[in-house]
């Protein structure tokens, strides 16, 4: 094993009615004013923004909004609400919905405590150095935006889609109500519960030694989301299976699932952030559009991890060879996805671009890299232009 960092600093308030909490949460953080910053409707139209809103008043806490986050937020809308937050003296965000709606908070964070222009943060041209502390009510399982490290913003100009990394925007609190999930259509559970698993498998599918409890932990999430996905797929208002899928959400990408592993993959998350900024996708729907032709590419040079996958998450018996145990357990996964709606190629996401399209998409994603992506086997740009056109 290898020795590992591990910090999560987000203090978590679960359950029913946890929504209630906020203001006094809020209030605690000694906020003068706050920017509550929200989606594109739907936390107007199910009457949670009003919620949010009366327990901010009751608290005797100041605050602006700033709604229509969207999925693949967008780099003008940071910028108006670090603008917003500048004129109004906003020392503390407050986002309400999805993994849209925080990291758009945290970029914005980002910019307000920041000098010059945020998206230097996302091009790595500079590090942040500071952000806004903020919290989270959560509304989608998904993105784990809400105890991560990470945002992921996409520039208008260019259709390009770029992450942040630093410890400094991790969210003082999170508030999960899994009751304020059930009204999701079903297309965003599913791609809730993709992305949940995929942040666990990038830091499964990886080279070098790794740590059984890490594994064992990562295998029983994944497990568990593959059984309550299919439950909210005929039984959508089911809470026990929404609170699973929530937990497994924030538990996939705080870190937890990467102790003691030498380095993380992340390759299908490249591929599919491409695929979001060009065409503006769905993220988890992407990701499951690409990761049955990536496990295909490299999975003969991590192959004991794909046995080990295919073994003890997807119940497949050992074949007369590893390779062909590999490729049961990839089948198998993607059998998964379109049990519960997810597209296994472009076609199927609805994405059909030409040679240059692909060309463009794997040079995008080499120079977002640094030149090369990957753990489980290192991606170069000619690997990338590959996998795209298998996932073609």
């Amino acid at each position: 094993m290898y020795g590992f960092s591990y910090y999560t600093p987000t203090r978590v308030v679960f359950g029913r009615g946890s929504v209630d909490t906020v203001g006094e949460l809020v209030k605690a953080q000694g906020a003068g004013r706050v920017l509550v910053h929200y989606g594109a409707g739907s936390a107007v139209k199910s009457g949670l923004l009003d919620r949010v809103e009366r327990q901010l008043q009751a608290a005797g806490v100041p605050y602006v909004t700033l709604g229509g986050a969207v999925p693949n937020p967008r780099l003008g809308l940071v910028r108006q609400g670090i603008e917003l937050c500048r004129r109004e003296g906003v020392d503390f965000l407050l986002a309400v919905g999805g993994g849209s709606a925080i990291d758009s908070a945290k970029a914005i964070g980002y910019g307000v405590a920041g000098q010059g222009d945020v998206w230097d943060y996302y091009e790595h041209a500079r590090k942040p150095a500071a952000c806004l502390p903020l919290g989270v009510v959560l509304t989608i399982a998904a993105s784990g935006s809400e105890m991560s490290d990470s945002s992921v913003i996409t520039k208008e100009e260019g259709g390009v889609k770029r992450g942040c990394n630093s410890d400094l925007c991790r969210p003082r609190f999170a508030v999960l109500d899994p009751e304020l999930t059930m009204t999701l259509p079903a297309y965003q559970t599913a791609c809730g519960c993709t992305d949940i698993m995929m942040h666990t498998m990038e830091r499964y599918f990886v080279g070098g030694d790794t740590m059984d409890l890490t594994d064992g932990i990562a295998e029983a999430l994944l497990r568990t989301v593959m059984k309550n996905a299919r439950i909210l797929m005929t039984d959508p208002a089911d809470y026990d299976a929404r609170a699973e899928v929530m937990w497994a959400g924030s538990l996939s990408h705080n870190g937890l699932t990467g102790c003691g592993i030498s380095a993380s993959d992340f390759a299908c998350h490249g591929l599919e952030h491409e695929l979001g900024g060009m065409y503006d996708v769905a993220h988890g729907a992407g990701l499951a559009a690409v990761w049955g032709s990536w496990a295909r590419y490299v999975y003969r040079d991590c192959l004991p991890r794909f046995v080990q996958f295919a073994v003890r998450v997807m119940g497949v018996p050992e074949q007369s060879t590893p390779e062909e145990t590999a490729l049961r357990g990839i089948e198998a996964l993607e059998a998964f996805f379109h049990e519960i709606g997810m597209p296994t190629s472009l076609r199927e996401l609805g994405v059909m671009p030409s040679d240059a399209d692909l060309a463009l998409l794997a040079h995008k994603c080499a120079a977002a890299a640094g030149g090369q992506k990957g753990s489980a086997k290192v991606l170069y740009e000619p690997d990338m232009l590959a996998i795209y056109r298998m996932a073609r």
